[in-house]
């Protein structure tokens, strides 16, 4: 392949374009730098504004990575000049070049992910845009060589922000590293934000660890409320919001350093808030997700459009038929729900929660029930189709755990048997419905035709595990 190289604007503007001096002011960054301890980080929240404002911010995070094992980033930072609506770009180069050297993107890898639609290649995305370009200096400091996946990150509704981490995510290992590129409030008129004239340093510090406390609790869909409500000028919520979609159950985050442009220059009419944090746990790998290959966004979109084909075959027998030419991964046994929604509301949802027959099978069967046998709802009309979305899940086989506190919300989805009623609820339930994890179980012996309490000492349980995705 022939080498191409996007040369980063950001030197003598940002930073220093001189090799040695740039490398000097970096080091004396980190050397001052005291993160607390954190126990294996898998990922960073670091700010990226000029090294003079935000390099002591972000070296607090990059000084966790001296001596670390990571050969591979992931950078997603925020277009700040080109409209990316639930999308995102990266370059159409082999390399990316500072005056610290080159850096190999991971061409395989941004291979695939070109694939889904939703990965771009916008020139205009990269020119001069300095999200993702000024963390790069700081990581060739401590990292040891790593190949790069940059990412500049558009306006994400939660769905889009769901789409993207689902395709990142496969690629996270114990070898990779996230990085998370965003500043958070910009206060000023000249930002267009001044939700308040008094004490502006405590109630911008309020404002950040606001929105610092959802993104710790990894509550993606209260982050952007709370940037909706507040008008809380984040200018990296995108990319937040996609850590917030990808983060492992065991996550933990951990705030490192905050500081402001007005403690630096005392100017508290124009003030832009830095913020570094780490991320520390364990991303998923291939090992601990079971027997299962993963489905691919292709495989995901198959099934989506053969689902809704078996729904409209059968309300209008005369359609063209569909030949579906099943991969692999469609063929294995697997169980599968199959849930229908209309305007935002309930359809229809029905499935099998053991896996008997190959996956394709069960949700050609699926599809219909969830259409045309919920006894819940009249069967679904023809001119009700154009406004239902359809969601697949794709279960894990249930596995019995010994107590209903070993279950976690968000995470299982859960089968209650007791004597010979049952009942089941899909992983994304209770979040959706925003009960814990007792009013979950309350429900669920409700709806097994049990009183509300019986899982308090009648009832067995069963998690699963699902792959939801939907259109």
């Amino acid at each position: 392949m022939k080498t191409t190289v996007l040369d980063s604007g950001l030197a003598g503007q940002w930073y220093s374009d001189d090799p040695v001096h740039l490398a000097h002011v970096i080091d004396a960054y980190l050397d001052a730098a005291d993160p607390p301890a954190v126990e294996n980080p898998i990922g960073l929240l670091l700010p990226h504004a000029g090294y003079r404002y935000s390099g002591m911010a972000a070296a607090y995070g990059a000084k966790l990575l001296k001596n670390s094992r990571f050969k591979r980033v992931i950078i997603i930072g925020p277009s700040h000049r080109v409209v990316l609506q639930d999308s995102v770009s990266i370059p159409e180069v082999t390399h990316i070049k500072t005056p610290l050297g080159l850096i190999p993107l991971d061409g395989p890898a941004i291979s695939e992910l070109r694939k889904n639609d939703v990965f771009l290649a916008h020139p205009q995305a990269h020119r001069n845009e300095h999200s993702v370009q000024i963390e790069l200096p700081i990581l060739q400091r401590v990292l040891n060589g790593f190949s790069l996946i940059p990412v500049v990150c558009g306006q994400l509704s939660e769905a889009g922000a769901k789409r993207i981490a689902a395709e990142l995510k496969p690629l996270m290992n114990d070898e990779t590293l996230l990085v998370i590129s965003s500043d958070f409030t910009h206060y000023g008129q000249s930002f267009g934000y001044v939700p308040f004239t008094q004490n502006i340093e405590e109630n911008l510090r309020a404002l950040d660890m606001g929105a610092f406390a959802k993104i710790q609790a990894h509550d993606l869909q209260g982050f952007q409320q709370y940037v909706q409500d507040t008008g809380a000028t984040i200018c990296g919520s995108g990319p937040i919001a996609v850590l917030l979609a990808m983060l492992p159950e065991d996550a933990k985050i951990d705030l490192l350093k905050y500081e402001t442009s007005g403690n630096l220059t005392g100017d508290w009419s124009h003030c832009v808030s830095y913020l570094s944090a780490a991320v520390s746990g364990h991303w998923k790998t291939d090992a601990a997700q079971g027997k299962y290959p993963e489905l691919s966004s292709k495989d995901k979109h198959t099934l989506l459009a053969f689902a809704r084909y078996i729904i409209s075959k059968e309300l209008r027998p005369d359609i063209p038929a569909v030949e579906i030419q099943p991969t692999p991964v469609m063929q294995e046994k697997r169980g599968v729900f199959v849930t229908l929604h209309k305007r935002g509301q309930l359809r229809g949802c029905i499935g099998e929660i053991f896996p008997r027959r190959p996956l394709i099978d069960a949700v050609n069967a699926q599809a219909l029930n969830a259409a045309f046998h919920d006894p819940r709802f009249p069967k679904l009309r023809a001119d009700e189709l154009a406004e239902v979305d359809l969601e697949i899940s794709v279960l894990t086989p249930p596995e019995p755990v010994d107590s209903w506190e070993h279950i976690e919300i968000g995470r299982h989805g859960i089968v209650l048997s007791c004597g010979p009623h049952s009942a089941v609820f899909l992983p994304q339930v209770a979040t959706e419905q925003g009960w814990d994890l007792e009013t979950t179980l309350t429900h669920l012996s409700v709806k097994a035709g049990r009183p509300s309490n019986a899982w308090k000492a009648d009832c067995a349980f069963e998690v699963f595990e699902a792959d939801v995705f939907g259109e």
